[in-house]
Parts: structure tokens; C-alpha cells; sequence
């Protein structure tokens, strides 16, 4: 039960930490490193640089809640299940 309980909380663990290097990484790059590239571009007016950092941060931070949700609901049946 206590192996059980670990490697839950384990799996968890990496599934957070991967989503923050995702939501970091991200605008990090897109709307700072390589900003100017992605300026070239243009989404609704606006050069797709400056749109990766002000909206496109945004956008994936709720896309990243809905994966964690949805991860969260297998991880909860993988583990649930082992228990019964």
C-alpha cells in the first residue's frame, strides 16, 4: 500500500514538472529568445512574437489544466485500480 502510495505521488510529481517546463519553456523562447524570428509572423494583427508572450502564455496555461486534469484521471484509474 505504501509502494502504491510513492509511486502515485511519484508519477505526479514528474507529470507537474513536466507541465512547468512546458509553460516556461514555451513563452521563454517564443517570446523571448527567439522573438525576433517569430515576429516575422503575424496572428490577429499582431507580430507572433508579442503574441506568444501576452496571450499565447495564457492560452496554453489553460490548455496545460485540462491535460493535467485529464492525466490526473488516469493516473487516478491506474492506481485505483490496483488497489482492488
Amino acid at each position: 500500500m505504501k509502494n502504491q502510495q510513492t509511486e502515485y505521488w511519484r508519477a505526479n510529481l514528474r507529470l507537474i514538472l513536466a507541465l512547468l517546463v512546458i509553460w516556461f519553456t514555451v513563452p521563454f523562447l517564443g517570446g523571448i529568445v527567439f522573438v525576433e524570428f517569430f515576429n516575422q509572423f503575424r496572428l490577429g494583427g499582431y507580430k507572433l512574437g508579442f503574441w506568444i508572450a501576452q496571450q499565447g502564455a495564457i492560452y496554453l496555461f489553460v490548455v496545460l489544466i485540462f491535460v493535467y486534469a485529464h492525466q490526473m484521471n488516469k493516473l487516478d484509474a491506474k492506481y485505483s485500480g490496483e488497489q482492488d
